[in-house]
């Protein structure tokens, strides 16, 4: 049986009790896959206040319903692409005079990030990471606030062989006009904005750009392109595993309690203001490998089948972790087989 609060109690274990007492946060994206684990790890660890920021695009409610009956919780559904302001009474703008305390930090989560939304969405992705991160840069200025981005592996595009495992001073190989080109270019957009407040306004900016995550919340849908999360359901229902392509590709999985304990390390260690950093699994897996894992560990009648490979689909994608290890003392602890069967669990009970 898949125990969440032993999930949420071993990131707190690997950090520091009270690093976040009496602290005002501001999580957009608060609703999402990580944003709601971020949001929960914040309350159990004692921070004065949690402002959860969503507009349930992709984010879930049920994600954070729970934390409803927390006195130190709120939500906002909102879109963060269009300006908002606390605290403050500015006439025919967006304000939450209710909530005025000030934020110590901001953490911009939010964003659609599943490959078959690129095209479905593309221009409210590009809203979320450039305009969206414009504002909660505002936000975190207005709050002389910390400020965390929540950057991607996806910057880094279609990198050649010889820049795999990819190191954080790869500037990327990515196709500006094609079908994920909303969300590459728009998350090293966002980071460029980051490190112009920091030039102009001396915000203190913190970002990591995320590898594969995986983990109980994250969604699954033919209709979003999810290698993992489809894997799952589609074991578990019998139906045909669709592996694009001949299976070849590889990625590395990095289980979310690995991945935010790596994310609010970011947040808290001096060392790692203003630099980007690779938060992933090292462990290469090819997607067949993944597919012929999850059927095993699902006892699955499912038939593996094959489909056309996505246009700029990445081949091969590995992090370089030395920044991760040097300054936020961090590396992935969970193997992918452990993190896949507490994942399976959890789809299991949602069905029940």
């Amino acid at each position: 049986m898949y125990d969440h609060q032993k999930e949420l109690e071993e990131i707190i274990n690997r950090l520091e009790k009270n690093s976040f007492k009496g602290k005002n946060i501001l999580v957009t994206g608060g609703a999402g896959f990580i944003g709601s684990w971020i949001c929960e790890v914040l309350l159990e660890m004692n921070a004065n206040s949690v402002v959860s920021l969503d507009n349930l695009s992709s984010g879930r409610w049920e994600n954070i319903s729970h934390l409803e009956k927390n006195p130190n919780f709120k939500f906002i559904k909102h879109d963060i692409s269009i300006p908002i302001y606390f605290g403050k009474i500015i006439p025919n703008k967006i304000c939450y005079p209710s909530i005025d305390e000030r934020f110590d930090i901001v953490m911009h989560l939010a964003s659609r990030a599943s490959p078959f939304e690129f095209e479905k969405f593309p221009i409210s992705i590009l809203k979320s990471n450039t305009l969206g991160t414009m504002n909660a840069l505002g936000c975190s200025k207005d709050h002389n606030a910390k400020f965390f981005y929540a950057s991607t592996s996806e910057t880094y595009g279609n990198p050649p062989a010889d820049k795999v495992p990819t190191p954080e001073s790869y500037f990327g190989n990515v196709n500006t006009i094609g079908p994920r080109s909303c969300y590459d270019e728009s998350k090293r957009a966002g980071e460029a904005f980051a490190k112009a407040y920091e030039l102009q306004h001396n915000i203190d900016v913190r970002f990591v750009r995320i590898f594969n995550t995986y983990g109980p919340r994250i969604r699954a849908g033919e209709e979003l392109g999810r290698a993992l999360p489809n894997f799952i359901e589609q074991c578990l229902n019998d139906d045909p595993i669709t592996v694009f392509g001949d299976g070849s590709q590889t990625r590395c999985f990095t289980y979310v309690v690995d991945e935010v304990e790596g994310i609010l390390k970011d947040t808290l260690i001096p060392e790692a203001r203003g630099i980007p950093i690779n938060l992933g699994h090292n462990k290469v897996t090819t997607i067949l490998e993944l597919a012929e894992l999850t059927k095993r560990l699902t006892n699955s009648n499912s038939e593996i089948i094959y489909q056309k490979m996505p246009k700029d689909d990445p081949i091969r994608r590995q992090p370089i972790l030395t920044r991760a290890k040097k300054i936020l003392k961090w590396e992935p602890t969970t193997d992918l087989e452990t993190g896949l069967k507490k994942t399976i669990e959890w789809y299991k009970m949602q069905n029940v």
